[in-house]
């Protein structure tokens, strides 16, 4: 939901973990080698994040819809994926997009229906495609019943099911100086917020409420009201949603700002990061609104809830942590369990420690992707990373990992790249629409064109996030096949004509179709499937290369990725993994030279080109 300054206060109050981890001992290692027997789905899972706004349009309003993703199923079965993760479909006023809630239990009408939802459920499972559902449990609309109720008065039965507090007096001013704009006149005179908590959505996280002469506490939009946990009514209510949507069949959720729920109860003031928002605003660091021990109590309170349910049902995390040891405290103990799968955004997002081996592209590094691979694999006690590059948070990756200066082509080599570094370890993969056609981020160029909030009050140093949420592009028709309407909620990307759906997947050698062979080689091949991964080559700075091991009667894997814009000669020796052969053949190569290889002795990769290969 959020952009990834927010939470790296995940761990900032356990000083302890904010360490870098330790060098993977010989141990953690040869356990990370071992092929794997467990079955369960989404340890090898793929899940395809879908905006119902920007996905497809059934009924001509120019918004998407559920009954549009419904249509769309054949062309998500054909790619591959295992799980739809649906960002929030729920009644909302749609400050936020949905992520601003009215009601936990219901469908935005302009979305569709719950019967729309349930014949997306059930057509889903017809085409061997689970649901997870977006729960944002942090806050709600200031539009829900539950707040309208608790800002009436200090004595309705809803009263404290929100962060409320009297302020503190405000600093004294001259009688003539008029107030300042977050100083207001309550029982006990004019009072200001309670501390000094900036939201992360610009501006302070106190708003006055007159009815209640209050203020209440909001870590994102003033429109988005925290709710207070420490009251137990709060969490039973939200626990009920959760059970109305596993009893229609849910296979889990997505977890909004999991790490938010909780705030100091003394509301100190934190520590300043030194640093003024797009509004103007001092920033506080959020180490006591995020991250606080409480959390992981209420997580494992809620994985009780979804577990006691049939089929594997499954928790996803919006985690952002400073490191992967970090990471790790949020997968709880086999005792006390809490997330199945906390987004590891350190190999996707995290800038620092990409490795600059190319003045040409300096965000592509073999040294990064492999230091967070194999933590990753060695620093979760064996649990499944889940590993992502795209969400309708950030800049798409096409963007984030190209550069102005390289060629459509160059680029559309790195985005295989991305897809191979993400359908080829042994971790389950989140991505998210439009990523395996190479859509790019449609960054807006006028304030008046912007619809997120942050973009319209924080231009031009805040510009939002519509770029990376316009119509996935499906042909070279009007609107791209998205609406029927002219006018869609956002533009369609002006690319539309040459990248989109039905002109990749007539093209063999297109990013669609790589995705497509990745993810079925990632299916239908028992090492690739469940084989584990020993880093090759560590010391090479422009190649990223690692070996998937086989399991009994399968052939291992081998994973070349030129990372430069220079070709590049590796010299491998797989016996010294263990493996008792240096042929190979190629399985997908985006070059054509890289075909015919037959030996790691001596391979030249092409610039930014991948080899994927079975040893012999």
């Amino acid at each position: 939901m959020r952009k990834l300054l927010l939470i790296l206060a995940a761990v900032l109050t356990l000083p302890a973990l904010s360490q870098a981890p330790a060098t993977p001992t010989p141990a953690q290692l040869t356990a990370a080698a071992q092929p794997s027997t467990d079955t369960t789905w989404w340890k090898h899972a793929v899940v395809y994040e879908i905006y119902p706004r920007s996905f497809k349009d059934s009924n001509g309003d120019g918004i998407g819809d559920l009954n549009g993703i419904t249509s769309r199923l054949p062309y998500l079965e054909t790619l591959g994926i295992d799980a739809i993760w649906l960002a929030p479909m729920y009644p909302s006023p749609q400050v936020d997009f949905g992520y601003d809630i009215s009601n936990y239990t219901a469908i935005d009408p302009q979305y569709g229906t719950l019967a729309d939802f349930d014949r997306l459920l059930k057509t889903a499972e017809q085409h061997h495609i689970r649901i997870v559902l977006d729960m944002v449990m942090n806050h709600t609309s200031d539009k829900h019943p539950w707040f309208i109720e608790s800002a009436s008065s200090r004595t309705n039965p809803k009263a404290d099911w929100y962060i409320w507090n009297d302020g503190i007096p405000a600093p004294k001013r001259a009688a003539d100086t008029p107030p300042s704009l977050n100083e207001h006149h309550g029982p006990n005179g004019w009072v200001v917020p309670p501390n000094n908590w900036s939201s992360l959505f610009q501006g302070s996280a106190w708003e006055w409420v007159e009815s209640r002469q209050q203020f209440y506490y909001h870590f994102f939009y003033k429109q988005q009201p925290d709710l207070n946990y420490r009251n137990p009514a709060v969490e039973k209510a939200m626990f009920d949603a959760v059970r109305f949507w596993l009893d229609r069949g849910v296979s889990g959720f997505r977890l909004d700002a999991i790490t938010t729920l909780y705030e100091d109860p003394q509301l100190h003031n934190e520590p300043l990061t030194g640093k003024l928002d797009a509004s103007g605003f001092p920033e506080s660091n959020h180490t006591l609104t995020s991250g606080l021990p409480e959390v992981h109590d209420f997580l494992q309170r809620l994985h009780n809830v979804v577990a006691s349910y049939p089929g594997q049902r499954m928790l996803i995390g919006e985690i952002y942590t400073p490191n992967t040891t970090a990471l790790r405290s949020w997968y709880g103990t086999a005792a006390h369990p809490e997330l199945e799968l906390p987004m590891d955004t350190l190999l996707g997002f995290h800038k620092e420690g990409h490795g600059i081996t190319d003045s040409t592209n300096p965000t592509l590094g073999a040294a990064h992707f492999r230091k967070y691979i194999t933590e990753a694999e060695t620093e979760l006690d064996g649990h499944t990373p889940l590993f992502v590059f795209d969400n309708h948070d950030q800049p798409r990756s096409w963007d984030r990992f190209t550069t102005p200066a390289e060629t459509f082509e160059q680029k559309e080599d790195i985005a295989k790249i991305i897809a191979t570094v993400l359908y080829t370890t042994p971790a389950a993969s989140l991505t998210y629409y439009g990523a395996e056609l190479g859509m790019p981020t449609h960054t807006p160029t006028r304030q008046q064109d912007v619809k997120d909030p942050i973009g319209i009050t924080g231009w031009p140093k805040e510009k939002g996030r519509d770029g990376e949420r316009t119509p996935m592009q499906w042909s070279t028709t009007a609107q791209s096949g998205f609406s029927s309407n002219s006018t869609t909620w956002l533009p369609v990307g002006s690319d539309y004509k040459t990248i989109n759906v039905d002109t990749e997947s007539s093209d063999p050698n297109s990013l669609l179709r790589w995705n497509e062979i990745l993810i079925a080689i990632r299916r239908n091949n028992p090492t690739m499937h469940n084989g584990g991964i020993i880093m090759l080559d560590n010391d090479n700075p422009a190649v990223l290369s690692y070996l998937r091991t086989a399991p009994t009667n399968g052939h291992p894997i081998l994973i070349s990725l030129n990372m430069t814009s220079q070709p590049q000669t590796i010299h491998l020796d797989l016996t010294a993994s263990g493996t008792h052969s240096n042929k190979i053949k190629t399985l997908l190569a985006d070059a054509a030279s890289l075909g015919s290889i037959t030996d790691t002795g001596s391979i030249t990769l092409p610039p930014f080109t991948t080899l994927i290969a079975e040893v012999q």
